[in-house]
């Protein structure tokens, strides 16, 4: 099995530690402490999945430079402009590129840089000899082995050619809040469910997706379905 490991995350939390009172920092001061935390949690996931896989490769991606869809809408990710950064984030990230020899993207995300590891070593080896390692849903658009390394998972999905298309299509309709990503205030999984009940092709998904995007975004209909496609369906090339 070959492991691609979504390392945003996992360096993400490596930066905070727990606080004994209200009063203590939720940060790690000492990168030496954050980085540890990384390699304790990144051993702890792949030793989760070495109980039940024989492990031959592990690759590790973390990090980009540019992202072309902020060249498609200002509006993708505007709500994270303000937020804080926890401040070793961007030292830890260096830590795991030079140790761990991560994979970097530049103009694309961390998950476009996985999904395409994963379209090309999926053709190359099979489709069950890749899984894919994080708690990003967005993944769940390619038909993939996918584990979810969160305490309160610790699930491999084994994604369907059907459930990954009607997941990215649910998606275009409910958004990505985390993203700032959102073509229909108020429509949710239920409404998605029902509307996009009868489609099993990706055809059928396209036309009723369109007709939404008419009713809701009238003449500007098609440059909204492109962008929202666009933001969130994943490159493999």
């Amino acid at each position: 099995m070959i492991l691609l490991i979504d390392a945003d995350s996992l360096i993400f939390a490596s930066c905070y530690r727990k606080r004994l009172t209200p009063d203590d920092s939720p940060y790690y001061e000492k990168l030496s402490d954050a980085t540890d935390k990384f390699d304790e949690q990144l051993m702890g996931v792949v030793n989760d999945l070495e109980e039940h896989y024989e492990i031959d490769k592990v690759l590790i991606f973390s990090g980009s430079l540019g992202n072309f869809r902020k060249l498609i809408t200002k509006k993708y990710k505007a709500n994270r402009n303000n937020q804080q950064k926890p401040p070793l984030l961007n030292e830890v990230h260096a830590y795991v590129k030079d140790k761990h020899n991560s994979i970097y993207g530049y103009g694309v995300e961390t998950d476009d840089m996985v999904a395409r590891y994963w379209y090309d070593l999926s053709n190359e080896f099979g489709r069950d000899e890749v899984m894919i390692v994080s708690i990003d849903k967005d993944y769940k658009q390619f038909p993939c082995l996918m584990y979810n390394y969160h305490y309160k998972h610790k699930v491999v999905y084994d994604i369907t050619e059907e459930e990954a298309m009607y997941n990215l299509y649910e998606q275009m309709i409910i958004g990505d809040t985390a993203d700032n990503v959102n073509y229909f205030k108020g429509k949710g999984k239920k409404f998605a469910e029902k509307y996009l009940a009868d489609c099993n092709s990706h055809y059928q998904y396209t036309k009723k997706m369109y007709e939404l995007f008419k009713e809701v975004h009238k003449g500007k209909a098609k440059q909204r379905y492109i962008e929202c496609y666009n933001l969130l369906k994943l490159r493999t090339n």
